[in-house]
């Protein structure tokens, strides 16, 4: 009787063979070191470290303090919103006359009184001593309103007497007033007494007195106030007359030249 041989058995392996789960969840013991040495072999560079550790420090380090920003928030004082609307009304009233201003002078196109004389008379002219005048000099100044629409007053008047640039009598006038398209005259009377002049004007009015030619320079300032109903402004005028009389006592206007300008 003939024995069959079976083949001997193959040894037993020392791993067990894994599951399928556990190939995929747990590496094998070479896997193992293999990634072990890798992890130990890769280190971050100080360079990369260095930056990322500044850049979170300067992140930290300006980043708002959201506590700070809600603590310093305040309401506005009630007194500050009452200035600016009054600075606000007085803004538009401001805009509001210039705007009417403007409208009057384009509408009305206001015109600048006008001073001239057509009378005066030079009574006396003499010497007590040697430079100390005396004289008397009476002008008829003549103002008109060329103005069509609006009335003027004359608030404040006062008129210079001059010889060669030297003040020789001075008078004020009384306020008064001019209507539209009206002209009125005042009577100025100047009266001088001891009068100081330099010696060589001194020697000229005499000179002057003797050729029967004297010449004189009324000089006028004025406060001027224009009224268009409820509306009103003034301005600062200037007049000046220069004018020839003959010798006295009975000495008359010759000749005249009269400029008015604000």
């Amino acid at each position: 009787m003939s024995h069959h041989l079976s083949p001997p058995s193959s040894p037993p392996s020392v791993y067990c063979t894994p599951s399928p789960q556990s190939k995929t969840t747990t590496p094998s013991p070479i896997a193992r070191f293999f990634l072990s040495r890798q992890k130990s072999s890769i280190k971050p560079s100080p360079l990369i470290t260095k930056h990322v550790s500044s850049t979170q420090h300067s992140s930290s380090e300006f980043q708002p303090d959201t506590r700070l920003l809600f603590r310093a928030r305040r309401h506005t004082n009630p007194a500050v919103w009452c200035s600016a609307i009054i600075c606000l009304f007085f803004c538009l009233l401001l805009i509001f006359f210039g705007i009417t201003t403007l409208i009057i002078f384009l509408v009305v196109r206001p015109k600048t009184p006008v001073l001239d004389t057509g009378h005066a008379t030079l009574n006396v002219v003499y010497f007590d001593s040697p430079g100390r005048f005396n004289g008397d000099f009476n002008f008829v100044a003549n103002f008109s309103n060329p103005n069509k629409k609006l009335d003027v007053k004359f608030e404040h008047a006062v008129m210079q007497l001059f010889f060669e640039d030297d003040l020789i009598g001075t008078q004020s006038i009384r306020p008064f007033s001019l209507r539209r398209k009206q002209t009125d005259g005042v009577v100025v009377r100047f009266m001088s007494s001891l009068v100081y002049l330099p010696p060589s004007h001194a020697m000229e009015l005499q000179k002057q007195v003797l050729s029967n030619k004297v010449l004189y320079n009324v000089r006028g300032t004025f406060k001027v106030r224009a009224s268009l109903g409820a509306v009103h402004f003034s301005y600062w005028l200037h007049g000046r007359c220069e004018v020839q009389m003959s010798s006295p006592p009975s000495g008359l206007l010759m000749a005249r030249s009269c400029k008015t300008k604000r």
